[in-house]
């Protein structure tokens, strides 16, 4: 799918018109907030209007339409300004590009090792599940000089839509077993780039370049089964550290 956010990642506050409206939630024209997905926490942000303001605690999907869900009882109509919590999506976008970064250091060393999960937590951390039985842990553990060294480098990372029938025949495009960003109504998928290392599809929010992220931390991995590995990273400013 297309989302203003994908088009537009520094444009956080909006004006724009109520499409529709029942208490307590809204659709809005347009929305600078990304819904979360792909284990990516939705924004946080602010609904403006000319009698007052109220926080927008999630989202929902009906009939086409995304809802935001407001923390008041509200109905709104007319115009409002929408507002995305600045420091809550810039840690999202620098997680997800590390995600992103460990992604394609462990699909190179381990033989095209798929993801099977992935959740990143509003404290900084993340955990990233992938299918590599038999893996030595400290060969895991030892990625996080590289990821580190992707991120001084300051990479530029880009975004460019596909059509799914290509990114299906084109080998790690499509990294995770299970799921995958829907595609645009006109059959396209999203990928993500970090130039001269990875390529694959993604429905988040990334930064410009790796060199806007903090470093990285590999706080743990844990054996979960025969062929799961889980590794746990977490952004050396994050709240936790």
């Amino acid at each position: 799918m297309h989302l203003f956010c994908h088009d537009n990642p520094e444009t956080l506050t909006v004006e724009t018109a109520v499409v529709e409206a029942r208490p307590g939630k809204v659709v809005l024209a347009q929305s600078p907030f990304y819904p979360g997905g792909g284990g990516q926490l939705a924004d946080r942000g602010v609904l403006n209007w000319s009698g007052g303001e109220t926080r927008v605690t999630g989202f929902e999907y009906a009939d086409g339409r995304l809802w935001h869900v407001l923390a008041t009882q509200d109905e709104l109509s007319s115009t409002v300004e929408v507002a995305v919590d600045p420091a809550f999506r810039r840690t999202m976008r620098q997680l997800h590009t590390g995600t992103h970064i460990l992604n394609a250091l462990v699909f190179q060393a381990f033989d095209g090792a798929l993801v099977t999960g992935v959740q990143m937590y509003e404290d900084g951390s993340a955990r990233m599940d992938f299918d590599v039985p038999g893996a030595d842990n400290d060969r895991l553990r030892a990625l996080e000089g590289p990821i580190n060294d992707v991120i001084a480098q300051d990479i530029a990372v880009n975004l460019a839509y596909v059509p799914m029938t290509e990114a299906q025949s084109e080998h790690g495009l499509i990294r995770s077993r299970s799921v995958a960003p829907p595609p645009t109504p006109d059959g396209k998928i999203r990928i993500v780039e970090i130039v001269g290392l990875d390529r694959q599809a993604c429905g988040g929010t990334h930064l410009a370049s790796t060199g806007a992220s903090p470093p990285v931390r590999i706080l743990k991995i844990d054996n979960k089964g025969r062929h799961n590995r889980r590794v746990r990273i977490a952004l050396t400013d994050a709240k936790r550290l």
